[in-house]
């Protein structure tokens, strides 16, 4: 079950993404809103709770700039990837670890 995002949340979400690798810590609110032309910081703190309720930001109660974007492959699909590996053939063994390799998920 993948997450859905709407398109206002992926945007968030990458802008965190792309402000963070550039400056070496997160964004402000405000920074958020100016960047991608919130109406208000309240907007911007309602996308950002619903991202940590998404379980794909995570973030530290009363402390600053501490956003942090999470890998939101879930768990659930590396223990199905591993439970249908017990048990198969070689070769169904072979196409779940290149599946795994192509969805970039670790099976160790």
């Amino acid at each position: 079950m993948a997450i859905k995002l709407t398109k206002k949340q992926l945007a968030v979400l990458n802008f965190l993404q792309d402000f963070t690798e550039e400056n070496g810590y997160s964004p402000s609110y405000r920074e958020i809103m100016s960047g991608l032309g919130l109406s208000s910081v309240s907007a911007v703190a309602e996308h950002i709770d619903n991202l940590v309720s998404k379980g794909v930001l995570k973030k530290v109660p009363g402390a600053a700039r501490s956003l942090e974007v999470l890998d939101y492959k879930h768990e659930e699909t590396v223990d199905l990837f591993k439970a249908r590996m017990v048990g198969c053939t070689e070769e169904e063994k072979k196409v779940l670890e290149k599946a795994a390799e192509i969805l970039e998920l670790n099976l160790e």
